[in-house]
């Protein structure tokens, strides 16, 4: 597979992000070539990013009114406490479960 640096790569091969960015996706072709690079937040050696060819890749799918019903049910079910059922306006962190006051123990809002 070909290999590049870091900024080396050929103008028509493109990440996944740099094909969303123009309104694209791979749409099922291989992996054309790889960047590699050293990262400091990588422990296991060099990172590495796929790139795909520009011609090959498809449109994105238009966001049906069936898959924008159901993104938003999705989001608002993170955002919604367990304990207190409220929309906490924010997606509730992983690590307590539940929104903040609850999580601290503050008494609920009227």
């Amino acid at each position: 597979m070909p290999t590049y640096a870091w900024h080396m790569a050929p103008a028509h091969l493109l990440t996944r992000r740099q094909l969303r960015a123009r309104g694209l996706r791979p749409g099922g072709q291989d992996v054309a070539a790889q960047i590699l690079w050293n990262s400091r937040k990588s422990k296991n050696g060099p990172r590495v990013a796929y790139l795909y060819r520009l011609d090959q890749a498809k449109p994105v799918r238009p966001m049906t009114p069936a898959k924008r019903l159901a993104l938003a049910a999705a989001n608002r079910a993170r955002r919604t406490c367990p304990t207190c059922r409220r929309d906490a306006g924010y997606v509730l962190p992983a690590h307590l479960g539940t929104c903040v006051p609850c999580a601290d123990g503050w008494p609920a809002a009227a």
